[in-house]
C-alpha cells in the first residue's frame, strides 16, 4: 500500500503525489481512496486502494529506470498496421500496460506517422496523451521543468540508432 506523499504512476493519466487517503461510504460499503494529484495538469483524482493494482498504479520509476529508458528510445521498432483503427486499439493497449517503453514506441511511432502522412484527431489526441503520460513521470523522477522533459523526449524520438 502506497502512503501519503509517494510518487505513483497512473497508466492513463500519468505521474502524481498520493495527497491523502480517505475512506467513503459507497453502496453502503466503506472504500478506502488514494486521492492522487497530478502536479503538471493539476488533476485529481480518487483511486480505490482495492483496484489500484487491477488498474497498473505502480511506483514512479528511478532516474536510472528513466535514463535506461531515453537510451532504448532510438532503437525502439515502429511497427505500425495501415488499418487505423487496429492501430489505434494496439496503441490504447500499449498505453494501458503502463509501461514507459511501450509508451515511448507509441510516442515514436505516433510522431513518425505524422511526419510522413498526418494524424486522425483521435491519433493526435492519443500522441499528446501518451507525452503526458512520459513527460509527467520524468518532471517527478528527475525533479526537473516539464520543457526540458518534453525536449529530452523529442530529441531522443529523433535520433537514428546507431550501428
Amino acid at each position: 500500500m502506497f502512503q501519503i506523499g509517494d510518487k505513483i504512476v497512473h497508466p492513463m493519466h500519468g505521474a502524481g503525489v498520493i495527497e491523502q487517503i480517505t475512506e467513503e461510504k459507497i453502496g453502503g460499503k466503506l472504500t478506502t481512496f488514494y486521492v492522487f494529484k497530478m502536479p503538471i495538469s493539476g488533476l485529481t483524482l480518487k483511486i480505490p486502494t482495492g483496484n489500484s493494482d487491477a488498474i497498473g498504479i505502480r511506483a514512479i520509476s528511478s532516474r536510472e529506470e528513466i535514463e535506461q529508458m531515453i537510451r532504448e528510445i532510438p532503437a525502439l521498432c515502429i511497427d505500425m498496421t495501415a488499418n487505423w483503427n487496429h492501430r489505434y486499439r494496439e496503441n490504447m493497449e500499449r498505453l494501458k500496460s503502463g509501461n514507459l517503453l511501450e509508451v515511448a514506441g507509441v510516442i515514436k511511432a505516433l510522431m513518425h506517422r505524422d511526419n510522413d502522412r498526418g494524424l486522425s484527431n483521435g491519433e493526435r489526441k492519443m500522441l499528446h496523451s501518451a507525452k503526458q503520460i512520459l513527460i509527467s513521470e520524468i518532471v517527478l523522477a528527475e525533479c526537473v521543468e516539464y520543457s526540458a522533459a518534453e525536449a529530452r523526449i523529442n530529441a531522443a524520438m529523433l535520433t537514428k540508432e546507431s550501428a
